[in-house]
This record gives structure tokens, sequence and C-alpha cells, in this order.
């Protein structure tokens, strides 16, 4: 197989953003080899001017200059008719979007994007916005931290201590992920605009899409068990702890990693295999303990002794540290940025025979608008009517994936029209089904659980025992069908089974592999297991999360839709490649990989100014005052635990708040107009703060100040999210019935279309086994040999039985 142009060649973006989600979206295809025109007002994107660290800038601040590598630089003023007539041609000539409130021109009217969508119908225009584009908040302020409140990310499921006050997930993460939210689903719309040239308005919400990356569908958990994920906040044990010579992590995400931490401890009195409580409350039951234990011990030690027991185990990265990892320097993880000079993450996938571009530096202010100024737009014909919405209709792919990171990727392609086979054995269920805590005497227990509902609708079920040899041969059979394959086995599961890229391929020539690892498929982490807590400790996502006077917390959320989100964007460009040149590809979707780059802020502040960011609590370097402050009220667990978060990201703002709160004497002081006087005061106006929010109610403190324009958030518990008005407009969630459980709410993707279905989900999760005789019919099985199948226990429709007398 050759390199190939890049996928994007040809694909001209107009970029009408601010700030990181819009950026980052527009980085990621700009990297495929799409033609990204970054449209700027005269005083420039103010990421341009920033530093998280505040360090002193000779030029463009280093984040803005990994984010805008390879784009072009447009000048447009909003003043100006040429100028504007100028964007209004690149818009005719464009084949999509990216537009986010926060610029002079990007807030013409003329340039909103219902507009640009009614003007040009051919385009596919991505808006990024707080809440959406229509309902009862789509103008209220809001911040990424503001929007972690309101999520229920904030206190998510179960992170922190309830002695303290919730803690948001450090380095706004929450904008990187709507960032590439917004880059899949321009993929996904484009590939529909290609087919029959009809364009979408795609209004992105970044509240939906930290709802989907920062919680565990906590609404459907509850609606169909009564009762919530998680009542309280603890630290997840082991999770990061404290050595003799540093810190480090260790992660037990099923019952048998619980029992062999135990052993590797030396305390095999603490295994109890028929305990009714979960592996959490034992853990917690033995902490102090353990932590003693690791105490004792250095670092590397205790990662040897946990891969040798295979316990998911890392040390703890951070923007100093974590380029000088043996893991990452192997796999070249990261390269030296050649405009400024510091280190940055390389590409968050890798696309075997796709070129994606190399780094390459962004551009000055306004160095390509005379390049521009003559653009001529080309005579578009009126685009076809949409036959069919859902942009991946007539996609078939088998989803080899369990858990979070792979059905999340698979779930959103069923969202988007692709019929997907969910394979699992009957040996080994999906790990989602067995995490509810269903008690194994209820009929039918393994159908039950709200998250593999949660993830799998609109998916079709088969079980296969593919370690036997028929169940490997009719694998390989389905696979021969399927235009992509996605796993998520750690590399050497699929190695010893012979269904490495080479050996797909030999099925289907033109076949896209999806391989998602935890760490990658070289390195000496390689065969480490990897859960998402391990994989932000690793990574750095951990590091800012919590107090700077306590180890950290992992986000214990983020590490696995995160790793969905940007595999999904990786087989749309291997899709793309297919397209064009009829090959298939291998793509490596690295959990760790796509957590670098959501984490880069730390590495590209360190290697560029030497500044290490550390954790805060809830203070952040995008506003101040900025916290989580406790308010009046016993929460629904009989608790006086209930909190807003506020976050003053402006001098504008500023002095809205103070006139909300009555202009006190003490918020009057000159030194504190401007943000560095907020930021040396810090702990004087959150006591102020403090006191004026205990005394109110949630509702009231949002009341007073949401109206004055101060981003402000309840912060919810995670099941409370239907709670929300705007969520209800938007029609963010879904009722879906079941042949087992309940009706219940189901969260959709992050955005609504004005061409698109007005609703996502079709049918619901499979039952265990439901689609075996429809599929395997389909491959040309036999009646008589589906019985077989179920009698020798190759498939079954039961956890660790697989037999039935008669096939269905």
């Amino acid at each position: 197989m050759t390199t190939a142009a890049p996928p994007l060649g040809g694909y001209t973006i107009v970029d009408l953003s601010s700030g990181i989600a819009g950026a980052y979206c527009t980085r990621l295809l700009a990297d495929a080899g799409a033609d990204v025109v970054k449209i700027e007002a005269p005083e420039g994107d103010p990421l341009r001017v920033w530093s998280a660290s505040g360090a002193e800038l000779s030029g463009d601040g280093a984040l803005f200059t990994f984010l805008a590598g390879g784009k072009q630089g447009v000048v447009a003023d909003p003043d100006n008719a040429a100028d504007v007539a100028m964007v209004e041609a690149l818009l005719a000539s464009a084949d999509a979007v990216v537009w986010s409130r926060g610029s002079r021109i990007a807030d013409l009217p003329a340039l909103a994007p219902q507009a640009v969508h009614d003007r040009h119908p051919h385009l596919v225009v991505t808006s990024i916005t707080p809440f959406g584009l229509d309902g009862p908040w789509r103008d209220q302020p809001a911040t990424e931290f503001t929007l972690q409140a309101w999520s229920g990310g904030a206190i998510g499921i179960g992170r922190g201590s309830q002695d303290r006050a919730p803690v948001h997930v450090g380095g706004r993460a929450g904008d990187w992920v709507c960032g590439a939210y917004a880059s899949a689903l321009t993929l996904a719309f484009r590939a529909r605009a290609l087919r029959d040239g009809h364009g979408e308005l795609i209004d992105l919400s970044m509240l939906e899409a930290q709802i989907l990356c920062l919680t565990y569908y906590p609404v459907t958990y509850f609606e169909m068990l009564g009762r919530p994920w998680r009542t309280e906040r603890k630290p997840t044990v082991p999770g990061v702890a404290q050595a003799a010579d540093g810190l480090v992590a260790l992660g037990c995400g099923t019952a048998q990693q619980w029992f062999d931490l135990c052993a590797m401890s030396g305390h095999d009195e603490w295994i109890d295999e028929e305990s009714s409580l979960t592996i959490t409350e034992q853990a917690n039951l033995h902490a102090e303990e353990l932590y003693e234990w690791l105490r004792g011990q250095n670092v590397d030690d205790v990662r040897d002794l946990a891969s040798a027991f295979r316990i998911p185990n890392s040390p703890v990265a951070n923007g100093a540290n974590v380029t000088d990892m043996d893991h990452y320097i192997e796999r070249g993880s990261f390269v030296a940025n050649p405009h400024g000079g510091f280190t940055q993450p390389g590409h968050p996938y890798r696309l075997g025979g796709v070129a994606l571009a190399p780094p390459r530096p962004a551009p000055r202010l306004g160095e390509h608008t005379d390049a521009h100024r003559a653009a001529v737009p080309p005579v578009r014909t009126a685009p076809a009517s949409t036959r069919d919405p859902l942009p991946l209709s007539g996609l078939r792919v088998l989803d080899m994936t369990t858990f979070w990171a792979g059905p999340s990727c698979t779930h959103a392609m069923a969202l988007l029209g692709a019929e997907v086979i969910h394979l699992e054995s009957t040996r080994r269920p999906d790990g989602t089904r067995l995490i509810a805590g269903i008690p194994a005497t209820v009929p039918q227990w393994w159908e039950q659980s709200p998250i593999f509902s949660a993830l799998n609708s609109n998916k079709l079920g088969v079980t296969l025992d593919f370690q036997t040899e028929r169940g490997l041969d009719l694998l390989r059979r389905l696979i021969a069908t399927c235009d992509v394959v996605v796993e998520n086995f750690t590399p050497r599961v699929i190695d010893q089974l012979g269904l490495d890229f080479d050996s797909v391929r030999a099925l289907r020539e033109d076949i896209i592999m999806l391989r998602m690892p935890g760490f990658g498929l070289d390195g000496p982490w390689r065969d480490n297991p990897a859960f998402a807590y391990i994989i932000e400790d690793a990574t750095g996502l951990s590091w800012l999360t919590g107090y700077p006077d306590r180890n950290p917390y992992e986000p214990y959320s983020i590490g696995d839709p995160n790793a969905g989100i940007h595999a999904l964007n990786a087989v749309q460009l291997a899709l793309e490649h297919r397209r064009r040149t009829g090959e298939g590809v291998l793509v490596e979707a690295a959990m760790a990989d796509a957590a670098l780059h959501i984490a880069a802020e730390q590495v590209i502040e360190y290697t560029a100014y030497g500044a290490l960011l550390e954790r805060a609590g809830n203070r952040g370097p995008a506003a101040a005052p900025q916290n989580i402050y406790q308010v009046s009220g016993i929460d629904e667990f009989g608790r006086d635990d209930c909190w807003v978060a506020l976050a003053v990201g402006s001098d504008a703002q500023w002095r809205a708040l103070r006139e909300a709160l009555g202009s006190p004497d003490w918020a009057m002081a000159a030194d504190l107009d401007v943000e560095a006087g907020r930021r040396a005061r810090h702990d004087d106006i959150d006591a102020a703060l403090a006191a004026w929010c205990r005394d109110r109610t949630g509702d009231e403190v949002v009341a007073t100040l949401w109206p004055a324009g101060v981003p402000v958030g309840k912060v919810l518990q995670p099941h409370r999210q239907t709670e929300i008005e705007q969520l209800a407009h938007r029609g963010f969630f879904e009722q879906l019935g079941h042949p087992v459980n309940t009706s219940a709410s189901h969260s959709t993707l992050p955005a609504r279309l004005a061409n698109g279905p007005a609703s996502f989900h079709r049918q619901p999760a499979p039952l265990l086994g439901e689609h075996n005789a429809e599929v395997l019919r389909g491959i040309g099985v036999t009646d008589d040999e589906l019985a077989s199948l179920y009698d020798d226990g190759v498939i079954g429709d039961a956890p660790a039985t697989g037999r039935r007398k008669a096939a269905r």
C-alpha cells in the first residue's frame, strides 16, 4: 500500500470560531489535508495572546501556534464592506464552516450560522455554542467550568471527597472534547454532502458534549434502576497513591483485578468472593492499609509487580515528565513545533498508508488576506433533496468492543445510520452488562444494565465463541461482509487469534480495521491493561484535577469517551481514503494518544515557557474569580451539600457581578477592576462570595447572576440532567422502550440538525445474541447449523451457558 494524498485534500473550511473547541476541531481537519482559512477580526483571536501560566509573550502564544498550525490566516474588518464581501466569497467557494461566538466578524448577523446555511445550502455549517442556537438558555453566559457544573461533571461519578467542595476536571478538558465532536460531525455530514450535494447546519451544544464525556449515562441508570450511580464523593481506591519515591497509579476495573491487588499487597484475607459489596466498596474498606503498604514501595517496583499481576497501572504524568516516559519516547508520541520550538503531541491516531500532515507553522495575523481578496466564488447548482438524512447509511460495522471507549465510537456510528453488529460471547459478554449490580438471582439480570442500554441502541446483537474453531470460522465469514471492523482488546489477543490487519484484509481487501488499544500497538506499555482512569493518569488529565495539597483525583470519566470520539474521526478519514483510492486502512486509535491531545496544553506550556501547570482546586487560568461555592439547602441525600459554580472571565463580567450583588464595599476597590488584581486577591473575593452564596439557594444565586450576564451554574447531581429545560427543548433525551426493561431516557448526539433526523434512537440495545439467526443466516448459515451452534455453545443467549435446544 502506498501513501496517497491526504484524505481531505481539496476540502475547504472557513474557520469563524474563537477559543479551544473550534480551533481544535479545525486543527484535526487541517491535519487530514483540509484547507482551513481562519478568519479573524483585526484584533486577532484571543488565543494569540493566551498563556495558561501567564507567561510574557513576545509573539503569538504557544497554544495558538499549536492549534492554528497549517491553517491560512485572513483578517476581515466587520466595519469594512469589502472585507465582509471577501468573507462571503470565501463561503461561496468553501465546503464547510466552523463557527462560534467571540469575534466581531463572526458576530455579524449576516454570518450567523442559520443565515449562512440559508444563503449557502451546500455548506456543512458547524456551530459551537454553550447551549445551542435555540431554546430558553441559548443566550445565557457560560464557560467550560460552569458547563461542567450544569452537566453533572463537576460531581461526576463520585470523584473527589465529601469533606470538600466538588471539584471540576482541570485543563478545560470539556472544550477539547467538544472540538473533537465538532470535527467528527463535520466529517459525517460531509460524507452525506458528497452523496447528495446537500449541506447541513450542525447545532452543537457544548453542554451536551460535556454530559456525554464527563458523566456515565446517569439519567438512564437512574430511571431504569431507581437509584443513582453514586451518592457521595470518594477518591478512587487505590487510584493515584504516594509511593516511597513518587506518585503511582493503580486501578481495579474488575473483581479479578481487586483480588489480584489483595494478593499482590500481601493481604489475601481481604479477598471475599461472596461479598455483597461492590469492588469499589471493598477497596474503600481497606484503603488506609493499602496506602500504607504503597508508601513503603518504590514506583518502579509497584508497577513491575502490578504488570505481572495484569493490574492496570501507570506513572502519573504532567507537563514536565510525560515527554521523558519510555513508552512515549519509543512511539514518537511528541514532536517539535516548527515555529515555536516547543514540544507538542503528534497525531491523536495513526492511519496506515494515509498521509496526515506533519507539524506546520501557524499563520501570522492576516498573512493570507491578500491572496483571498480576489477569490471568485464558483457557480453552484441547488442541492438535491435529501432522501436519507443519516450520513452513515449503507455502512456495515462489526463492533468487537466492550465497556465504554469502543462502544461509544460505534454507538455514534449507529446513531448516524450505520448498521452496527455488536459481537459478544456467552463466556465473555460486554463488560457493561455486568456492572449494574443486578443480583444473579434476578431473571435475565444481564439484560438490565442501563450502561449497556445507553451505549448500544440501534445495534444488532450477535454472540460467537471465537475461541472455538467453528466460532472463528464464522467470525471470518462475517468480517468479509463488513466495511469496518472495530476492536479494543489488548493487542496480544487479536494477534493470538490470527486477526491482525493483514489477515483481515485477506478476507476483504478494502476493509477498514479500527483498533483501539489503551497504549498503542507497540511500545513498552503495549500489553498493559488500560481503563479510562489509568489513561487519565498516564497522560496528565489527572494531574490538573483536584487540590494542590492532595494527590490528584482521577477524572474517571473522560478517558473512554474521548478515545471514542477521536476514533470516530479517524475511521471517517480512513473511509474517505478508501472512497478515493479503493484501499483498506489499518487505523490505530490508542486511548493514550487521544488523551495526550486534550492534555496538550500542559506539555506546550512547560516546553515553551518552563511553566508546570498545577492543580488549583476549582480555580483556573481563564477566569478570576472562579470557584464552587456552597449554597443553602439540603440535597436529596439529606446532606447540607448544595453548590454553585461561578466564573468571571472578563472585566465586564466583574462589573456585572458586583452590580448584581448591590455594589458592596468589598467589591469596589479599583485594583479589582482588572483580572490581575482579582487574581491577587482571590482569597478575599472567595470569602465574600462564599458568605453571599451561603445565605441563598442555588436557584436564587442563578436567578440573580445569570440575567446580569455572569457565568454561573448549579452543581447538579448527574442523574438530574433531565431537569434542565434547555435539554428538554432540544430533545437531547429520547424515551426508549426495551423488551426486558422499563422505558427510560437515553441521551443522543450533542447536536441538533436542520436537515437531519428529528430523533436518533430507532431500536433498543439488543438482548444477548438477539440477532444471531438474522445475521448468521445472512452469511449462509442454515437453520440446522444454527441449532447445532446453539447446542455446542458456539452461540447463545445467556452468559456462561451458551446452550439452546432450537435455533431462533
